[in-house]
């Protein structure tokens, strides 16, 4: 046998030896993941008594709370929650109303979210999650068996910051299809939050679907902004200098009437003019709402300042910036043809400068309404605000 035939064999047999040694590594079974019970766990269980429980893996912890927005509204609990010999956290809070709420979870100290659950509220510093107990009271915002609109995150360029910004759109069922045109709502969110907010713990897509296919709501698109705009800065230990906010409080209403508005009545099928256009906002929103207004009551024609006002002890100056509006009745009334103020009887943020509002209004023989609710600061009332609210838009009698 050559030479050359020896290495030949060699060859082969190198490269037999080598495919069964991989053949054989394949063959062994692979070393096992130890189960936990972090595999079954299942985070948040709504009860069919509207009881909540929920439940973390979280074995080496010492301590474990949860907070939500029932509690400010005094229905239910958190609080700690209790470790089984397997190092599963757990708490059991209500029954709850049926409703949709947010909750987050602390873990010794550290805000986290709930890892078994993907649905979440963003809002520019934090992120919370979201539950949905059902009931007959949660039905205005459920999702049913009716036609759906559709939410979309459109991008715009804003000449104001000049950046592009991010909006959410809400088109009702019928809107690609269709030739017709429709009316207008610029519904604002509140401080700490974003532009998605209406349309996930706000509830607006579900909300408007339901109303549409009832008939209680005209088909409308939903123009949700983002309205958290870079703050001016400020000297630690030194007062806010009033031309720099000044200038920031009109940013928005900048943004709005100079980008948004134009951006919108150029790109879709919408009515324009005062009275296809509505405009309401929550806490932060309903400020930059009534800034928006008193500045161009021309614009919007249904108007909706919800857990907002004006602090009793700052009178005198928002009388002082908005005199033009505020002595100007006639014209006013001609132009709006729904001003509603909303807010809860135990918001303490907002029910005194609420009532105020509505006082300065009255004063000066504005056309209004004062709503007062139960509850506080909270998407709780923020949801029923705009269910209720929606349903009178665009309406023939207007008011």
């Amino acid at each position: 046998m050559s030479k050359r035939l020896n290495r030949i064999l060699c060859a082969a047999g190198m490269i037999l030896l080598t495919l069964s040694c991989i053949s054989s590594a394949y063959a062994q079974p692979a070393q096992q993941r130890q189960p936990t019970p972090n595999d079954t766990l299942k985070s948040p269980e709504v009860l069919s008594d509207g009881r909540v429980v929920f439940r973390i893996y979280a074995p080496k912890a010492s301590e474990v709370t949860v907070g939500g927005d029932w509690i400010p509204q005094g229905l239910g609990t958190g609080g700690k929650l209790t470790k089984d010999d397997k190092g599963v956290w757990s708490i059991t809070v209500g029954p709850l109303p049926a409703d949709f709420y947010s909750y987050t979870l602390t873990v010794d100290g550290v805000r986290t979210l709930d890892p078994k659950n993907a649905m979440i509220k963003q809002g520019v510093n934090s992120v919370d999650n979201m539950v949905f107990v059902p009931g007959t009271a949660a039905a205005f915002q459920d999702s049913k068996a009716v036609p759906h609109g559709e939410i979309r995150k459109v991008w715009y360029k804003s000449s104001t910051m000049n950046e592009e910004r991010r909006l959410h759109v809400y088109f009702p069922p019928g809107y690609d299809t269709a030739k017709n045109k429709y009316p207008v709502f610029y519904l604002l969110h509140g401080g700490g939050d974003e532009d998605s907010g209406w349309s996930t713990i706000g509830r607006a897509g579900f909300i408007l679907d339901n109303l549409i296919a009832a008939g209680k709501a005209k088909p409308m698109l939903v123009v949700m902004p983002n309205g958290s705009l870079p703050r001016p800065p400020v000297v630690p230990g030194a007062p806010p200098d009033p031309a720099a906010m000044a200038a920031f409080q009109d940013r928005f209403t900048n943004e709005l009437l100079k980008d948004v508005v134009p951006f919108v009545e150029k790109t879709y099928r919408v009515l324009p003019g005062n009275t296809n256009r509505a405009i309401a906002g929550l806490s932060m929103g309903g400020g930059q709402t009534m800034r928006v207004v008193a500045s161009n009551p021309d614009q919007f024609a249904y108007v909706g300042v919800w857990s907002m006002g004006v602090n009793p002890q700052t009178t005198a100056d928002f009388e002082q910036r908005n005199s033009v509006f505020l002595n100007s009745a006639d014209k006013v009334n001609k132009q709006i043809k729904l001003f509603e103020i909303t807010c809860g009887d135990k918001d303490t943020l907002a029910f005194a400068g609420s009532k105020n509002l509505a006082e300065i209004l009255k004063k000066r023989n504005i056309n209004h309404k004062l709503n007062i609710s139960a509850g506080g600061h909270t998407w709780i009332n923020w949801r029923i605000y705009l269910n209720d609210y929606a349903q009178k838009l665009f309406q023939a009698t207007g008011k």
